[in-house]
């Protein structure tokens, strides 16, 4: 991976569609994260046409494809760690004491970019098919040394 900073990706509850749109939103980062219910290997496939590709298996990702994708991931990004999974409610360990700066998840559909003890949790909300009323996103993470950003971008679809 290149020198900081880094841009990394987050996407999530695909579905097995994959958005034309969130392919652009995510173009020029250095890795993509996937958090789950991505809905068949042509998602990883197109995302890693954009960058390497951290994938986690979400409650609906089923079949021979998804046996090989782990439940959690770390990816390590310059300085900082990050913890991936698909529900935040089964978030079994501290990420303090772990020394993880950030933790991305999916499942809940809904964006949303919180700090807590210095952690930054992130879900970047659903890039597949609507559900209600939420909005279709995804999310970037600027990394430089230890400091993060991150920002929801909604997708106009």
């Amino acid at each position: 991976m290149k020198r900081s900073p880094y841009l990394v990706g987050a996407i999530s509850d695909t579905h097995g569609l994959m958005r034309p749109e969130a392919l652009v939103a995510l173009k020029g980062v250095d890795l993509v994260i996937h958090a789950g219910d991505i809905g068949k290997l042509e998602v990883i496939e197109a995302l890693r046409s954009i960058a390497a590709v951290v994938a986690v298996r979400g409650n609906n990702d089923k079949g021979r494809w998804a046996r090989g994708l782990p439940q959690t991931a770390v990816a390590e990004v310059g300085e900082v760690q990050i913890f991936v999974l698909h529900d935040i409610k089964e978030l079994d360990l501290d990420p303090v004491a772990k020394g993880i700066r950030v933790v991305i998840s999916g499942h809940s559909h809904r964006p949303s970019i919180t700090k807590q003890n210095g952690v930054l949790y992130l879900n970047p909300g659903s890039a597949g098919p609507r559900r209600f009323k939420l909005p279709v996103a995804v999310a970037r993470l600027r990394v430089e040394r230890r400091s993060v950003d991150a920002e929801i971008v909604e997708l106009n679809v």
